[in-house]
């Protein structure tokens, strides 16, 4: 996304741009949203598109970047020496991972569900989410950083699996196997640290 001043127009017509996107996504697959397209949704010119961004990934971006703002502000749980019933994977957000978290939100579900884009968003979400794990990764392990990013990628990549699986839609099944991974993981953490 293009860095300009940012006056209340502006942000209006970004916002505008990303409503306009998510309103296509859930109508069709990205790889079929064209500039035109967004434009005449949004009810913008090409030349207002291009002062805001370069390209339909530039909106993308801005698109999975709010939605993994939205989970920064669940708080962090450490699950070390803790474990966690049925209930508390339902309720309570800080335990499931950052791609449940956003697919909470039904406007980003579509976008989710999209198998163009699957690897597209784990990248994304790697990118916000790595420097908070990774270095708890360590911790919990005493492994490199190396290491730890290859546990950090696998996690991340199973956990989006499991959770496309599941159409992003919390259930009994989705909670008996988001605690299975959760097991899992603990215990892998656990056997490295010996």
């Amino acid at each position: 996304m293009k860095v300009r001043k940012t006056d209340r127009r502006t942000v209006y017509t970004i916002n505008v741009i990303k409503e306009a996107f998510i309103k296509l996504i859930n109508k069709e697959p990205y790889s079929k949203i064209t500039v035109a397209q967004l434009c005449r949704e949004a009810e913008i010119n090409r030349s207002t598109f291009y002062l805001h961004f370069d390209s339909i990934d530039d909106v993308l971006d801005a698109v999975l970047d709010d939605a993994l703002l939205l989970t920064k502000t669940s708080p962090t749980v450490d699950f070390e020496n803790q474990s966690f019933t049925f209930h508390d994977l339902n309720e309570n957000e800080s335990l499931v991972p950052a791609c449940q978290r956003i697919g909470d939100a039904d406007k980003y579900q579509k976008l989710l569900l999209d198998p163009d884009l699957s690897e597209y968003i784990i990248g994304r979400i790697m990118l916000h989410e790595k420097d908070k794990v990774v270095p708890n990764i360590i911790k919990r392990t005493g492994l490199s950083e190396e290491d730890a990013m290859t546990l950090f990628s696998y996690v991340i990549h199973g956990s989006f699996a499991v959770n496309r699986a599941h159409g992003f839609k919390k259930d009994s099944k989705w909670s008996h196997d988001v605690q299975l991974l959760n097991r899992f993981i603990q215990a892998g953490y656990e056997s490295l640290r010996k």
